[in-house]
Parts: structure tokens; C-alpha cells; sequence
């Protein structure tokens, strides 16, 4: 019985080892809950630099479209009929006369033939239609309706 008491005296632990444990873990749930909250602040940094970079971008694509818009109208404006035609006048050109023009013939050429894209004749499968698809839902009810009357006799 005294080797009993001996191992649960020396089991038993002193109160200034109870505090340092209490103490152990409550720093460990303050490291781990540091871990997490600086995870947290972590993952939710990099979502909003990712979603400014998103609008960022977004805002750049407007722009350069804006700027395409702008060129094209601009493309437009310095193609157009007056504006060639003052520019090659202005560079020393002129319209040619029928007596100056000169029409090569170039053999074995074929123009295209344009594309044909109206219906001369209505399709084979229009013009086939079975009998019994050419009567409404309401004749046909009626038609059954006769048929059951004369074969019950009334």
C-alpha cells in the first residue's frame, strides 16, 4: 500500500506546474487562433487585389475599345469617296477618260455567277400531304364522334 501512495504522491504535480500548463494552452489556442485570422486576412487580401486587378482590366478593355471605335470612324472618315478623291487630286491625279482606259482580257477566267437564294418551286415534300393530315383536331372529333354514335345505334 505505500508503493501505492508513493506513485500517486509522485504522480500528483504541483500547483505552479497545473498554472504553467493552463498557461501552455491557453497561449496555443492564442497562436492557433493568430494562425487562422492571419490566413483569413491572407486569402481575403489576395481576393480583393485580385477582384481591383479584374476591374482594372475591365476598365482598359472599355478604353481600347472606345479608342478602336474612335479609329475605325477616323479609318472611315479618310477612306470615304470626297476625301479619296480630293487626295488624288491633290497628288496629281485625275479621272481617266473612256479613251484612256484599257480592258485586258484574261483567258480562261470565269466571273462568278451570283447566288441564286429565292425558291422557284415550292419542295417535293410540300406537295405530298397524306389525307389525313389535311382535317383540323375539331373535324376529326366530330368524325369520331359520328362513327361512335352509328355503332352504339343511336
Amino acid at each position: 500500500m505505500s508503493n501505492v501512495t508513493g506513485i500517486v504522491h509522485k504522480v500528483q504535480q504541483a500547483p505552479w506546474r497545473v498554472q504553467r500548463q493552463w498557461i501552455g494552452l491557453f497561449l496555443l489556442g492564442l497562436v492557433i487562433t493568430a494562425m487562422l485570422a492571419s490566413l483569413h486576412l491572407n486569402i481575403t487580401t489576395r481576393t480583393a487585389l485580385a477582384g481591383r486587378e479584374l476591374q482594372i482590366l475591365q476598365d482598359e478593355i472599355i478604353e481600347n475599345r472606345r479608342i478602336n471605335a474612335d479609329l475605325e470612324t477616323q479609318l472611315a472618315n479618310l477612306t470615304s469617296n470626297a476625301v479619296m478623291r480630293e487626295r488624288a487630286l491633290a497628288m496629281g491625279f485625275r479621272p481617266a477618260r473612256p479613251d484612256e482606259i484599257t480592258y485586258v482580257v484574261a483567258p480562261g477566267y470565269q466571273p462568278p455567277t451570283p447566288v441564286n437564294l429565292s425558291r422557284s418551286r415550292p419542295p417535293a415534300a410540300a406537295t405530298i400531304l397524306l389525307p389525313a393530315y389535311r382535317q383540323s383536331l375539331l373535324e376529326w372529333l366530330s368524325e369520331q364522334l359520328t362513327a361512335s354514335n352509328q355503332t352504339t345505334g343511336r
